[in-house]
């Protein structure tokens, strides 16, 4: 994109203010900026003045059918048989949602860089890549593994697999793709700036994840191979089994669309959002939106009704992916507090929220589709999520699951 192209499109959105200080800058960042302005989706901003509603409000809430540990045991060895089948015919994929950063653990890296070992060094990225290796080694075939990053972690994330020889994985199964950026404005609507030559952007959600897939071209890559289905998950869940072919074995044997692993709550207010259906679509109930009748809902055996927190990690059919990719995804519209230059050149660093970050999330891809399977996992075994340093839901707690699991660390 050139100069006069770029000044056509922010003309549109009105939003020249993007150029004031083009001719200040250097050949290369003149050039950067434009490529920021020709990849940047600016209509986001029109959502502003739209009214915001959530796809699940108004919607009559009802349980869903959990296929729980038990049920799971009964057919356990053929679902497991049936996994390694389709993995061994390539039709599985795994997609690993990874461009977040490690501020909250006082990490400057990508977040899968963090090293929680003891006595020696155990990355985030080699967990999940150990993990991996359970299905590879099972189905005796390598899975095409997608690393989604981020603008702010892509370079680096890359060539921190380079320098550990991809802890013993393939390389040519495994591929990055960058997650497409959305712009951070003000309450009006007009895009900030974080630098002279730099937008004020950020990850456009986890829902963004398919369409950034696709966006890198490897849909192409996906039909040649005969993939199928894709396991999504997030870098956070050190324990989780990725590719699990018991959980690929349920999902397929039973038609869903997608299958979701979902855990017992420890607590009713744990901060896990809750599987259910929203007008009979399968649907996620965040731990705030969770309102007392649901809370004190129970089933007919006298059990809590909304009991069934899910893990981020998913098993999503492809060809339904399609299908829905074409229609527009419900925007969530987040007040933040977003560093911006001002009107005299100068970074300026809120303290309190001054605009908003536009995001799509995986749990509306959910909704938008027909069937979905709850999978029961043992938490202890499964869910270890790193989202603090210290506390709940910490390296200290999650290093403390490996051990339990006989992860030396």
């Amino acid at each position: 994109m050139d100069y006069e192209h770029a000044q056509k499109k922010l003309k549109i959105y009105g939003q020249e203010h993007l150029l004031r200080y083009f001719d200040t800058l250097s050949e290369q960042e003149q050039c950067e900026l434009l490529r920021q302005i020709e990849e940047t989706d600016f209509s986001v901003v029109r959502h502003i003045t739209k009214q915001q509603t959530d796809p699940k409000k108004d919607s009559t809430i009802t349980p869903i059918t959990v296929m729980t540990l038990d049920k799971i045991q009964e057919k356990k060895t053929s679902f497991t048989q049936l996994g390694i089948e389709a993995i061994h015919a390539g039709k599985i994929g795994a997609v690993l949602l990874a461009g977040g950063m490690g501020t909250r653990l006082g990490s400057d890296q990508p977040k899968g860089m963090y090293d929680i070992g003891i006595t020696k060094s155990v990355y985030i990225f080699q967990r999940i890549i150990e993990n991996l290796f359970d299905s590879v080694n099972a189905a005796k075939t390598w899975i095409h593994l997608f690393v989604m990053t981020s603008e702010k972690n892509h370079e680096i994330t890359r060539d921190f697999f380079e320098e550990h020889h991809y802890f013993g994985y393939d390389k040519k199964y495994i591929h990055f793709f960058k997650q497409s950026m959305a712009p951070a404005s003000d309450y009006h609507g007009n895009i900030y700036l974080e630098g002279k030559g730099k937008l004020a952007n950020s990850p456009n959600g986890n829902g963004g994840w398919f369409i950034s897939l696709k966006q890198a071209g490897f849909l192409d890559l996906m039909h040649q191979e005969g993939i199928e289905w894709l396991n999504v998950f997030s870098v956070d869940n050190v324990l989780q089994r990725i590719a699990d072919p018991c959980f690929i074995g349920a999902t397929l044997e039973n038609n869903y669309q997608v299958g979701a692993k979902v855990v017992r709550k420890n607590h009713p207010d744990e901060k896990v959002g809750v599987i259910c259906l929203a007008d009979g679509h399968p649907a996620i109930v965040e731990y705030y939106e969770l309102t007392d009748t649901l809370r004190n809902t129970l089933t007919p055996e006298g059990e809590p009704a909304y009991h069934f927190g899910v893990i981020l990690n998913y098993l999503f059919e492809v060809k339904s992916l399609e299908r829905i990719a074409k229609k527009e995804l419900p925007l969530h519209i987040v007040e933040k507090k977003i560093p911006y230059l001002d009107n005299q050149g100068n970074i300026v660093q809120p303290d309190q929220p001054n605009g908003y970050k536009f995001e799509t999330l995986i749990l509306d891809l959910i909704q938008m589709l027909d069937t979905c399977l709850p999978f029961e996992v043992i938490r202890e075994q499964e869910f270890a999520p790193i989202k603090n340093k210290t506390g709940v839901d910490s390296v200290e707690s999650a290093r403390k699951l490996l051990l339990e699991n006989g992860i030396a660390l």
